[in-house]
């Protein structure tokens, strides 16, 4: 399987439709594909659903997407902070929906819909108003509660490295939600800093194999 290498991100980005579910990753900036959501802006898709680690930082990155009105509903962990005055602002405006979910468990049902698991029980969030309406069963004495995957229509992540093939390398926690991203999305885009020949990197220090990767843009350089 090879990905395509796009000259640009509005290549890697085209064809992305109004009402997708869009998984980005990056836990905070770090492992964020910039490039990636500023063309997604330029491109015009509304109405999406974003699955995040957060809901934006500052007015960059997925911020400046939500700032434009594009996003319908953010799924995320982490949605208010210090700098996330724009997803506060439409919030509090109601002009965006939330669906709160424990770090852990955002990331295990990402994975869960990469692995094809149809559903599974997890401890957290029993006994919180992130279980209200959630179906709960005992086991061995300890209450769980059923959680469902997340499926991404489209994923956009930042890897530091990649080959002609697709096959991504990441940089320290630049990793993040990356790997579990591409294997949940029909589409996966990579912003990468750097792309080689195939067959320089090291089989063994691959993360995401070109077989989740579909299309592939080198970040642009200031």
């Amino acid at each position: 399987m090879t990905a395509q290498l796009c000259a640009h991100a509005d290549e890697a980005v085209a064809g992305v439709e109004d009402g997708s579910t869009v998984l980005v990753g990056g836990f905070g900036m770090a492992g964020m594909p910039v490039d990636l959501i500023d063309a997604l802006i330029r491109q015009g898709a509304k109405d999406l659903t974003v699955v995040s680690n957060n809901a934006g930082n500052g007015d960059t990155g997925l911020a400046a997407l939500l700032a434009k009105g594009r996003v319908r509903k953010v799924i995320c962990s982490f949605p208010r902070q210090a700098d996330s005055y724009v997803f506060d602002d439409l919030y509090q405006a109601g002009r965006i929906e939330l669906e709160v979910v424990p770090q852990g468990s955002l990331a295990e049902r990402i994975r869960a819909a990469g692995a094809g698991i149809g559903a599974f029980y997890c401890p957290t969030g029993v006994g919180t108003l992130l279980a209200d309406g959630k179906e709960t069963r005992v086991i061995e004495g300890r209450t769980y509660v059923l959680e469902y995957p997340i499926r991404g229509d489209v994923a956009l992540i930042g890897a530091h490295r990649s080959d002609h093939m697709g096959n991504l390398v990441y940089r320290k926690t630049a990793r993040n939600f990356g790997p579990v991203m591409a294997t949940a999305a029909s589409t996966v885009i990579a912003q990468v800093r750097e792309i080689v020949e195939t067959g320089r990197i090291d089989p063994e220090t691959v993360v995401t194999p070109s077989i989740y990767v579909d299309r592939v843009v080198q970040e642009a350089t200031a």
